[in-house]
């Protein structure tokens, strides 16, 4: 048999690969679904967003916020996961009755623009780390020096997303380790370097709140929820490997809801300590591993730059191939050259590293309304039944199959929720809080509420209701 080439490869995974996956086929278990999405959730950017939520809180709320509202939502923003599990579809697919084919074209382009802000912030982190070491040896490099060298991660994780699938599992596997190491030596190095009792005893500096202790608290659970809402319906396309529900369910929550709020503590430990010993607030980790812990600095800033090469590298395989089955007739090598060149773009300005907290919420906006439909459409309305040969356009079934490939009520409730969201409750672009209501549900948490909520309401007319639920009739539900 002739060797399969990239091309060939990507197009089975992001066309063919759309097809459900039989349960024989599937290979994942509770704890290989466990390790890849905390492969992928354990980056690190969570050391920044730790360091944001430290900005605002002491050391027990810092605790409390990073998991609880880190995790709170994702018990039921990952319940959309059963059914990726019991039909073996990918998300994305699944979205085509609540948005329409086309309509699915369109935010998927979205979300991942908006992912891509991530691996701009961890291109950053590896520019970072160059000058870090470089300071190390008594080499000053320029701001303008250190954004080129940043561009350089983002060129060697393009490379090796287009090197294709057996280079990014290589890769992958060196990126958990590197990360996990990372994630130990600050762990232990924090602990050493002040004492727990000072630790516990820091009081955030709320000058940038007017002192507000509730809006601060405010701000660092908008940020968690953001972080959990932001890269979700990218991510949560693994489960549909899983055996079981079970598996995939609880693989999927244990590593979004535990492993990533853990590291993201860690970040927030990291970003107090360097307050008590400085007096300064840093977010960034490479200048916190070179601070705080000079004795393993050279090894801690290197494997921070080799495992952001690897974020960009997972990143550009998953993100392209979400984007090459949305839009299947564009090459995948050039999907890989436009996003390489757009993070390069924003890791370039720094604007996203230096607005961390707004960038993601801005991200978060996309899909918060997204997985609100989500959890309403799949669990309420439609009570876990669906018709798949619809979602593949079968002869004869077309119960997905919307005028102009829209889904309008789907699209429209996306459109009215970051409206009111943006105009009456928080705006992420400014920081500026609209309504008390934020303090109560953040303004991710709101878009997911509120567009979940207006989806339901729109089901309860029954004109709307028979054009969502068009598909009973084609599994023969009264």
């Amino acid at each position: 048999m002739a060797k399969q080439t990239m091309e060939e490869y990507v197009n089975q995974e992001t066309i063919f690969g759309l097809v459900p996956v039989k349960k024989s086929e599937r290979s994942y278990g509770f704890w290989d679904t466990l390790l890849v999405t905390s492969g992928f959730a354990i980056a690190t950017w969570c050391y920044s967003q730790g360091a944001l939520t430290a900005s605002y809180l002491d050391f027990w709320q810092s605790l409390i916020v990073t998991f609880a509202m880190g995790g709170f939502f994702l018990i039921f923003e990952c319940l959309p996961v059963i059914f990726a599990v019991r039909y073996g579809v990918d998300l994305w697919v699944y979205l085509r009755a609540v948005l329409g084919k086309n309509g699915v074209k369109v935010f998927a382009t979205l979300v991942i623009l908006g992912n891509w802000f991530w691996y701009a912030v961890a291109a950053n982190m590896f520019g970072s780390s160059i000058a870090q070491i470089c300071a190390g040896f008594g080499i000053v490099l320029p701001d303008e020096a250190v954004r080129w060298i940043s561009i350089l991660s983002v060129v060697g994780g393009s490379l090796l997303a287009i090197a294709g699938p057996s280079a990014i599992k290589w890769t992958s596997r060196i990126l958990v380790t590197l990360l996990l190491a990372i994630g130990a030596i600050v762990f232990v190095m924090c602990f050493t370097v002040a004492p727990f009792g000072q630790i516990a005893a820091y009081q955030p500096d709320l000058s940038a709140v007017d002192g507000n202790g509730l809006e601060a608290y405010a701000m660092a659970a908008e940020g968690m929820v953001a972080f959990s809402f932001s890269w979700s319906t990218q991510a949560i396309v693994l489960p549909r490997l899983s055996k079981t529900e079970r598996a995939g369910y609880w693989g999927t929550f244990a590593g979004y809801a535990v492993v990533a709020p853990f590291f993201v503590f860690i970040g927030a430990v990291m970003a107090i300590v360097m307050f008590i010993t400085t007096g300064e607030y840093v977010s960034d980790p490479t200048v916190m591993l070179a601070t705080l812990g000079p004795q393993v600095a050279l090894l801690s800033l290197m494997l921070v730059a080799f495992a952001n090469i690897g974020t960009q590298a997972v990143g550009g395989y998953v993100n392209d191939m979400v984007l090459k089955a949305a839009w299947p007739k564009v090459d995948y090598k050039v999907l890989v050259l436009l996003s390489g060149i757009y993070v390069a773009v924003l890791t370039y300005s720094g604007e996203v590293t230096a607005n961390f907290g707004q960038f993601i919420s801005i991200a978060a906006y996309i899909q918060g309304p997204i997985i609100g439909i989500m959890f309403v459409d799949y669990i309420v309305l439609r009570k876990r039944k669906f018709s798949l040969k619809s979602l593949y356009y079968r002869p004869g079934h077309d119960a997905y199959d919307f005028k102009g490939g829209v889904n309008w009520i789907g699209v429209l409730t996306i459109a009215i929720t970051l409206f009111v969201a943006l105009f009456m409750v928080y705006n992420p672009i400014t920081g500026e809080v609209q309504s008390s209501v934020f303090y109560f549900t953040t303004g991710s948490g709101f878009t997911a509420l509120f567009g979940g909520l207006l989806y339901y309401l729109a089901s309860r007319v029954p004109s709307l209701r028979a054009i969502m639920l068009r598909d009973r009739d084609d599994l023969g539900i009264v």
